[in-house]
């Protein structure tokens, strides 16, 4: 959703101005569908930059000298900074990093359409200006935070710990230690001297190190699962705290699968610290003490070893870089096949009786053929990767096995100190491999880590202060002055256009228009879902920008369009609280929507689980419960929108008496599209593109026979 802005970050820092991507949201905003090609020109504009979008040619693109931005598969963007020849580009995308494509391959990515007999694609092109360079932001080469700071504090808690598993290794490593000069004993004392009482002397001493080795490493694996767990428990717990302190805006940009890619990030990072961590300085340590041993013994051994072994970890590097492009990439393609695979076998009685059963078949497998792709691509990289470490290994195991066995003819070493270096080398390329794989780990950590920290960056919804938790004079009800609101604040349509309303304490009030005319928006904007762009929303004296949003919304009783039934018990559906259950209310709250009957009538009554979604309950059902839910709470204010559309008319009729009593004294806002609902309200406000068009209640705006009147003459049969 947010590629754009930050394609917009690599060409200010490109130019040298290092604007966090925070800064540049606060600019411009991603909404549900992401940023328009618009809104990143007037970004642009705003930061000093001259803008140039359009459809040009492979040709003409060929050509360029300076970064631009591409629209990229019809639904990205990303940067193009170089082309060479003409049948290389260098591209930098937002969800992979640095990437290289074909002509071929680059085409396929950002051609949509052709004119004039040639296919083109969708560029931005932009250049600084002298105003560029003026232009100062408050965060102005603030670096983001994502250094493995963030993890200490998890560390600290458990230093105690950790102190007892690191003293275990270096005994460990103290008791791996003395088994090489066993060996050399075995061989150059116990062979040489024929006491074969010395030989089963060594031997039971290895045994009882081996037990001792064993024992340590059993209690260290205990307090790393002990450590491991808290931690992890402790990272996410943290993670969901942040979560729901963040805008509720937030969540119109992250998709699920986003932020469960977080969350398991969150076990990388977990693995990392418990495990990776320490078994990698178990393995310096190792590598240290064993490099020593091996040096005393003979320096060119030594020497080859240390040869080798750079080699190897040179090797390793070359791939860095693209088996990080790679992980993306498959990714990616992971996502999409999961997103199809779904699609397709939940949509599968559509599928049958629409009868287009061939072609969703081979969409399926047309992604099945591109993460194949993608999958071949990985194991060539790692097979070319193995097959080079395996090579230097085995030649460096070689040239030492023949330099010791050198030395052991002439005498420089004996026959038990070259076991003992052929054990030493079996234990030192253990370590070498550990860190070479640790270097990858890093690789990947650093990448989750800094996942994770976009997350802990984005200010909280009410600050770092917090916000008043109190309305001053809401005797006055809520007051909704030149409002100005839309979603993309560079898009062309406003959505709340100059709206003014006061909606009175203790009143009822209706708004109601045809689809798209702002209803939901102006709910969402009374409930703080988004800041207004211009004019003042207040709750009695008290501007909303003021108010703490979790307080003001246990003030409130709401019931959205798209509200959620928990997979839970029915009672917990309704009482959703963090308090227990008040069974009278309870049964109040059910009765009032209509829901205690058929509550009833099941086998467990309130107790019976709901399923994920509220799977087993008619839509009519989920709204009654949905009701109930906003009833239970027994609010100030009651916000219903399109609460009753899903039920029949019998239901609606006896749940809006019973919601009349229930109204008395509250401040109820309704939206409707069924206006049967609404015509007792004590206000109406008719809202059309985003204005506000009639204001009165029923009997003053059907005598107007104006939008209102039109609105409802069908459903009330009010005649000509």
């Amino acid at each position: 959703m947010q590629c754009g802005i930050a394609c917009m970050a690599m060409i200010c820092k490109y130019y040298g101005k290092g604007y966090s991507f925070e800064t540049l949201s606060h600019l411009c905003t991603a909404t549900t569908e992401g940023v328009s090609l618009l809104s990143l020109k007037k970004l642009g504009e705003e930061l000093g930059l001259e803008t140039l979008c359009g459809r040009i040619s492979i040709s003409q693109i060929s050509e360029i000298n300076s970064p631009c931005i591409l629209h990229w598969n019809q639904n990205h963007f990303v940067v193009l900074y170089k082309v060479k020849k003409g049948k290389k580009f260098y591209i930098a995308d937002p969800g992979k990093g640095l990437v290289k494509y074909s002509l071929d391959e680059f085409k396929a990515h950002w051609i949509s359409t052709k004119s004039d007999g040639e296919e083109k694609g969708i560029s931005m092109f932009l250049e600084p200006t002298p105003e560029f360079y003026k232009i100062q932001l408050e965060d102005e080469n603030m670096k983001e935070q994502r250094s493995f700071k963030f993890l200490f504090k998890y560390i600290k808690k458990y230093r105690r710990y950790f102190g007892q598993i690191i003293l275990g290794l270096l005994v460990g490593s103290l008791l791996q230690l003395i088994l090489p000069f066993l060996t050399q004993s075995i061989v150059d004392v116990g062979i040489k001297n024929q006491d074969i009482g010395l030989i089963w002397l060594i031997l039971l001493g290895q045994l009882m190190l081996t037990v001792s080795r064993t024992a340590f490493d059993f209690i260290r694996r205990w307090l790393l699962l002990h450590i491991s767990m808290r931690i992890n428990i402790s990272l996410v717990s943290d993670f969901f705290i942040k979560l729901l302190k963040l805008p509720m805006a937030f969540f119109d940009t992250k998709l699920m699968g986003d932020l469960m890619q977080r969350m398991n990030d969150h076990s990388r990072v977990n693995n990392f610290l418990t495990q990776q961590t320490l078994n990698v300085t178990f393995s310096i340590f190792t590598f240290i003490v064993f490099s020593i041993v091996l040096l005393s013994y003979n320096w060119l051994i030594f020497s080859i070893f240390i040869l080798g072994s750079l080699l190897y970890g040179g090797w390793l590097t070359i791939f860095l870089r693209r088996r990080k492009v790679l992980d993306y990439e498959l990714f990616e393609q992971q996502a999409i096949n999961n997103n199809k695979t779904y699609e397709f076998i939940t949509s599968m009685q559509e599928i049958k009786l629409q009868d287009c059963e061939q072609r969703r078949r081979w969409e399926w497998e047309d992604t099945q053929a591109d993460l194949f792709g993608v999958q071949m691509k990985s194991l060539k990289l790692q097979q070319t990767q193995e097959a080079g470490s395996i090579f230097i290994n085995e030649l460096k195991n070689i040239i030492i096995t023949v330099v010791a066995a050198t030395s052991v003819i002439h005498g420089q070493l004996t026959l038990g100190m070259m076991l003992a270096v052929q054990y030493i080398i079996g234990q030192l390329n253990s370590p070498v491999e550990q860190l070479m794989n640790f270097f990858y780990s890093v690789q990947d950590v650093k990448i989750s880590l800094e996942r994770i920290n976009e997350i802990h960056n984005v200010d909280d919804e009410n600050g770092k202060t917090g916000l008043q938790k109190a309305i001053k004079d809401d005797d006055k009800g809520i007051d909704i002055e030149h409002v100005n609101f839309k979603y993309d604040s560079h898009a062309l349509k406003t959505i709340i256009d100059d709206v003014s309303i006061h909606i009175p304490k203790g009143k009822v009030t209706a708004i109601v228009g045809a689809s798209g005319s702002g209803k939901t928006t102006l709910i969402k904007l009374m409930l703080g879902y988004y800041p207004v762009l211009a004019g003042e929303l207040k709750i009695g004296d008290t501007n909303i920008n003021s108010l703490n949003k979790k307080w003001w919304r246990r003030q409130c009783g709401v019931v959205m369009q798209d509200g959620v039934i928990f997979s839970e018990s029915i009672a917990r559906n309704i009482a959703v609280d963090d308090g227990d259950i008040d069974q009278e209310r309870l049964l109040k709250a059910a009765e009032i929507a209509c829901i205690n009957d058929y509550v009833m009538g099941l086998p467990l009554k309130y107790n019976t689980k709901i399923g994920r979604d509220g799977v087993g309950l008619s839509q009519g059902q989920k709204q009654r419960i949905l009701i109930a839910r906003a009833v239970y709470k027994n609010p100030e204010y009651i916000f219903l929108d399109e609460a009753t559309n899903s039920l029949d008319a019998n239901n609606e009729r006896m749940i809006v008496e019973n919601l009349g009593e229930f109204y008395k004294g509250k401040t109820v806002i309704i939206v409707a599209h069924r206006l049967s609902t609404v015509k007792n309200a004590d206000q109406i406000i008719v809202l059309n593109n985003g204005k506000v068009i009639e204001t009165g209640n029923h009997q003053e705006l059907t005598q107007k026979r104006g939008a209102y009147y039109n609105l409802v003459k069908n459903q009330l049969e009010l005649g000509n």
